[in-house]
């Protein structure tokens, strides 16, 4: 097992790669691996990301096969299944490490601001319960500022369901809240950029890390 520090420079390493269009040797050798696999695993980090398929978090990483334990659902959202989905990958297996996962023109994002704009868009009652989700960590900023630059608004809502969704996991899982203060996990909040591929991680990074 390594602490979420490691875990972390590894993955800031790997998106370095990534966007240098450079793929490490253990990662082409990564399904080489399949056989040790068989018994168990020990990713270094668990990706709670979108599903959108610009995003895929061993890519954008530069990880192989066992790696990365992904979470992946529209608009990173906090749900009690996944929750428990983070909390498994935490306790059985031993990963320090959670990265919260959203992304530039998020497209939940998108259709939040817009169901809240004009609330008869969204008919399917499936969609509604994402965007539920979303909808308390950002309709205050479309309320504090109705006619605010767009590019802006949806730049800052992606951060804000971002944040959401990590103190969320921090908060609202007391089995998570317990691996915080008394094993070293770390629980942080990152945005990719489609524009760049770069990661920015923004939230819940200790300092020096």
């Amino acid at each position: 097992m390594i602490s979420a520090r490691e875990a972390l420079k590894r993955l800031r390493e790997g998106n370095r790669r990534f966007t240098s269009n450079v793929q490490s040797f253990d990662t082409l050798l990564s399904q080489t691996r399949r056989g040790e696999l068989l018994t168990g695993q020990q990713p270094v980090a668990i990706i709670l990301g979108c599903s959108d398929s610009r995003v895929p978090a061993e890519i954008v990483f530069d990880q192989g096969l066992g790696d990365l334990f992904v979470i992946r659902v529209a608009g990173n959202i906090v749900a009690p299944c996944l929750v428990g989905s983070v909390e498994y990958a935490a306790a059985y297996c031993g990963t320090r490490l959670v990265v919260v996962l959203g992304h530039s023109q998020c497209g939940a994002i998108l259709a939040t601001l817009e169901a809240l704009r004009q609330p008869m868009t969204v008919q399917s009652r499936n969609l509604h319960s994402i965007i539920d989700h979303i909808r308390p960590s950002v309709e205050g900023l479309l309320s504090a500022e109705p006619q605010r630059d767009a590019n802006d608004l949806i730049r800052d809502a992606v951060r804000a369901n971002v944040l959401a969704s990590a103190n969320h996991l921090r908060h609202g899982s007391e089995l998570l809240e317990k691996l915080i203060l008394n094993d070293g996990l770390l629980v942080v909040g990152a945005e990719y950029s489609l524009e760049t591929g770069l990661v920015e991680f923004f939230d819940g990074v200790p300092d020096a890390a």
